[in-house]
């Protein structure tokens, strides 16, 4: 299967599936000399996993503690590929049938593409896939602290609902849409600061169509906005073109500014309702995912634009 790699310099391949043996990342790009261990990565996967939000979360029960088995030694990263492994735990395919192709899943798509597929738990089409972007943003995020660039993602909104100031009410508009065994989508936000200007690169490799595309490719992410986003279509040209540079979202001419970096991504309900082991809202554990593929392109881009001028 092609594209499970991301990246040019800093290179993230994900592997394994949602209810096989066990998944993980290999990150290969970093450099020697990094301080590293378990430790450093788990706390980001512990804001993945599932089961630790009883109001929006899968009731699927996985630890995934992660274990490193190449790539560091004595503590420290050797600037070797980097392989991490997470066990899977609870594992149960009584909710799948090989015969039936699941509205608003990878299922049909992946039989017409290979001919074969794992419809375990949807294989490497489920979610679970994103616990090895995790890892790698656990390290990128690591390496971007070095030098001075901070990446933070949160939940904007549930379904029409900004979370923030509303937490009561959306606990109550969560239960309801339990009660009725459906789903709601939401939006995540992630502001990265500290970014240098210079970032990206000419024409089709800008910085907000690397950031849009790493985005997009978390499964449930139907939406991509950098800065005003949409609502610049909206605008005229004497609003848009603000002093602070708010819409452009810290981007111009696919180039950081050295500003904020602003991304908001759009997230779809999830598509199998009425069961307790799918989330009944991704976003809230979607939101580490995105922290991670951001900080993977912010550091990607930092090591290509090194070659810029002397």
């Amino acid at each position: 299967m092609a594209g499970s790699t991301f990246g040019e310099i800093f290179r993230v391949t994900t592997w394994g599936e949602s209810h096989g043996e066990a998944i993980g990342a290999v990150i290969d790009g970093c450099p020697a000399g990094l301080k590293l261990s378990e430790e450093d990565i788990q706390p980001w996967l512990d804001r993945r996993s599932p089961g630790r939000d009883d109001m929006s979360s899968s009731k699927r029960r996985e630890s995934d503690r992660c274990r490193i088995l190449s790539g560091v030694f004595s503590g420290y990263t050797t600037g070797t590929p980097i392989s991490v492994m997470i066990e899977n735990e609870d594992v149960d395919d009584s909710d799948y049938d090989p015969d039936t192709f699941r509205p608003g899943h990878a299922d049909m798509t992946y039989q017409e593409k290979y001919g074969i597929r794992d419809w375990h738990g949807g294989g490497r089409a489920s979610g679970r896939e994103t616990a090895g972007r995790v890892i790698a943003g656990a390290i990128a995020a690591k390496l971007l602290e070095e030098l001075g660039i901070e990446v933070e993602a949160f939940v904007q909104s549930i379904g029409e609902i900004p979370v923030e100031d509303n937490k009561g009410y959306l606990e109550k508009y969560l239960k309801e849409i339990a009660k009725a065994g459906d789903s709601v989508g939401g939006v995540v936000t992630c502001v990265i600061k500290g970014c240098p200007a210079g970032l990206g690169e000419p024409v089709f490799d800008k910085l907000d169509a690397e950031l849009a595309k790493a985005v997009m490719s978390i499964g449930a992410v139907k939406g991509v906005e950098i800065g005003a986003g949409f609502m610049a279509a909206h605008m005229l040209g004497s609003q848009c073109n603000d002093e602070e540079e708010l819409n452009a979202g810290g981007i111009l001419g696919g180039i950081s500014n050295g500003k904020p970096i602003i991304i908001n991504a759009a997230f779809k309900p999830t598509p199998t309702r009425g069961n307790a082991r799918h989330d009944l809202c991704i976003a809230p554990r979607a939101a580490v995912v995105v922290e991670a593929m951001a900080a993977i392109t912010i550091l990607d881009m930092y090591y290509r634009n090194m070659h810029a001028k002397l």
